[in-house]
């Protein structure tokens, strides 16, 4: 009876192994990056900057400095933040010397995580038998994206910073689950934020409360009797 336990084991194994076969899905792409890398690269981007505050920006004109940020999709990043500044009621300037303050933006961490996880028996390998592969009765697969944007604004006058600045971090994920090899459910903030998205009306926006990243007001005019430093100095020009 002890002699036939390999073979009845092996038996079991097999058919448990042929009830589990299911779907399979192939990662494919015709551009350098799926579609979901770039979607979860750029939500994380849109919750970052949904933390920062720019109305105190409002009135003023503002010129953005990307000389420091520097990872993928750093067009979508300077993009997104020139419109948050017009939706503020900020406005751009084409050089330095044309603005009233420079927002400088920095990325501290731009891309994506992939990882995998399954509950199940690990695959073995018994003296005198076949090889048992992975048996997985639920598989996840996530893919992370994250986005760290730090930002600081200073007056074009007095070179001095305009509120504390400061950073924003945001992710995005999306995960496919398989049961019995069959699937994907799919969740994840990404889906949430699709399904969501296409629930919208047109021209409504989701606005948050800033968080992480404080701006402070620059003077609107160009006038000597603002500027800051000749009120710390009581002075005038030409004195």
């Amino acid at each position: 009876m002890l002699s036939h336990r390999p073979r009845w084991l092996f038996c079991i194994m097999k058919a448990v192994i042929g009830l589990m076969v299911g779907c399979t899905s192939t990662k494919q792409s015709n551009t350098a990056r799926t579609a979901t890398e770039q979607l979860l690269i750029s939500n994380a981007v849109d919750q970052s900057l949904n933390k920062v505050d720019f109305t105190p920006l409002a009135g003023s004109t503002v010129f953005v400095e990307e000389k420091y940020i520097d990872c993928v999709d750093k067009g979508y990043i300077v993009g997104s933040i020139r419109h948050k500044l017009l939706q503020a009621g900020a406005m751009l300037a084409v050089k330095p010397e044309e603005a009233d303050a420079i927002l400088e933006v920095r990325s501290g961490g731009v891309g994506t995580d992939v990882s995998s996880s399954y509950l199940g028996v690990p695959g073995f390998t018994a003296p005198g038998m076949i090889g048992i592969p992975d048996i997985k009765i639920v598989t996840h697969d996530t893919q992370k994206g994250i986005a760290k944007i730090g930002i600081v604004v200073y007056s074009t006058r007095s070179k001095r910073e305009l509120g504390e600045g400061g950073v924003s971090m945001a992710r995005a994920d999306d995960t496919n689950t398989y049961f019995m090899g069959f699937g994907p459910k799919q969740s994840g903030t990404l889906q949430y934020e699709v399904m969501r998205s296409t629930a919208l009306q047109p021209g409504q926006q989701i606005r948050e409360i800033p968080i992480d990243v404080a701006i402070g007001r620059p003077a609107a005019a160009k006038s000597t009797a603002d500027d800051p430093a000749l009120k710390l100095t009581g002075g005038e020009k030409g004195e």
